[in-house]
């Protein structure tokens, strides 16, 4: 049974990037590219991302959501860590976006997550 788990990371994108490019970078690590039919083959997962004024909009942090059996964790969570330290991405526009990974961890699904994460686990 899939249970819901969740991955913070913070990047520090190179100047005019997507700020969604780590996102998708984790996208095709997990799913194999970025568009795909659910569900997710390997772990339903959503990816949410908040910029930081105080650094010039360039330091993103990502909370990654997943629901995955339990013994898919250790590999989902060392693809998250792979898609972050590829360090960039093309999008389908064909921008090239890089960034710096400054941070990652696993983290607890908080209380407000609980219904989404749910949700993810069905």
């Amino acid at each position: 049974m899939r249970q819901a788990y969740a991955h913070d990371a913070v990047v520090a994108l190179t100047a005019g990037g997507d700020e969604r490019a780590p996102g998708g970078a984790i996208t095709r690590e997990l799913c194999g590219s970025l568009e795909h039919e659910p569900p997710c083959p390997l772990a339903s997962h959503y990816i949410g991302l908040t910029r930081d004024d105080h650094d010039d909009g360039d330091t993103v942090r990502l909370r990654v959501l997943f629901a995955a059996e339990p013994a898919d964790e250790p590999e989902v969570r060392r693809r998250i860590g792979v898609a972050l330290r590829s360090a960039e991405l093309t999008g389908p526009d064909g921008l090239t976006t890089r960034w710096r990974l400054r941070a990652e961890t696993a983290a607890a699904v908080r209380p407000g997550e609980r219904d989404h994460a749910a949700r993810l686990a069905r």
